[in-house]
C-alpha cells in the first residue's frame, strides 16, 4: 500500500467561485479525502445545479483531468481510480475546473482546511454558499451579467403588472418562469443541494432528475 492508501480518510473544506462574476457565485463544500475526480466533478454539477450536459475538464498543476466522452475529450487517467488525497495538496492551494467550452465556466477551487472526518455525517455536503448558478447556454459570464442587469426586480415587476393588466398571465409561461429565475437570482438553496448531495453519497440515482 502506498502512503495515501493507508493514511486515514480525512475532510477536505473546499471553497469554489466563478471567476469573471461580481457579486461572487460561490460554494463551500466538505469533501472525504478518497472521493475520487468522478466523484468531485458529479458534486461540483449538484451544487452548482449544472446539468452535466457539456463537457468539462479539471486542471491541477497545468494537468488535464475529468470523464472522457466517446467522440468528444478524452483523458489519460481513469477519473473513478484518481483520488483527491493522491495529490498531496497543500493548505490553500487552488486548482481549476471548467464546464462547457462554450460559455467557460470557471470555477476556482481552493483546500482552505484539512479536517477529521465526522462519522456522524454524509459527504460531500456543502456548509455555504451565495448566488444561484448562472442559466446554462447563456453565453458565459459578461452575458450572465447584462442579463443579470436586464432583469432587475424593477423590469420584472413592470412585465408582471403589464401581463396582469392585458390578462396574459397563463399564455406567457415562458416568460415566468424566466421571471423566476432572476428575481431570486442572489439566492442559494444549500437545504436542496444537500438534500441531493445526500442522494448522490447513497447512490440514490434520483439526484440526476430533481
Amino acid at each position: 500500500m502506498t502512503d495515501a492508501q493507508q493514511a486515514p480518510v480525512a475532510v477536505y473544506q473546499l471553497r469554489v467561485y466563478l471567476r469573471e462574476i461580481s457579486p461572487l457565485i460561490w460554494r463551500r463544500l466538505l469533501v472525504r479525502s478518497d472521493s475520487t475526480i468522478a466523484d468531485l466533478h458529479y458534486t461540483l454539477q449538484i451544487t452548482m445545479g449544472w446539468s452535466d450536459f457539456h463537457l468539462h475538464q479539471f486542471v491541477i498543476r497545468g494537468k488535464r483531468y475529468g470523464i472522457s466522452r466517446l467522440g468528444c475529450t478524452g483523458f489519460r487517467d481513469n477519473p473513478k481510480q484518481i483520488r483527491l488525497r493522491d495529490f498531496h495538496f497543500r493548505l490553500k492551494e487552488r486548482f481549476l475546473y471548467e464546464y462547457d467550452f462554450g460559455d467557460l465556466w470557471q470555477h476556482e477551487i481552493r483546500l482552505e482546511q484539512v479536517l477529521p472526518l465526522d462519522p456522524r455525517q454524509t459527504y460531500p455536503r456543502c456548509s455555504g454558499g451565495a448566488g444561484k448558478a448562472p442559466p446554462e447556454d447563456c453565453g458565459g459570464p459578461l452575458a450572465f451579467l447584462a442579463l443579470k442587469q436586464h432583469y432587475s426586480v424593477w423590469y420584472i415587476a413592470e412585465q408582471l403588472a403589464e401581463m396582469l393588466e392585458e390578462g396574459e398571465i397563463e399564455d406567457r409561461y415562458e416568460e415566468l418562469f424566466t421571471f423566476r429565475y432572476w428575481w431570486d437570482v442572489e439566492r442559494f438553496d444549500r437545504q436542496t443541494v444537500n438534500r441531493r448531495l445526500k442522494q448522490y453519497a447513497l447512490g440514490d440515482e434520483e439526484w440526476r432528475w430533481m
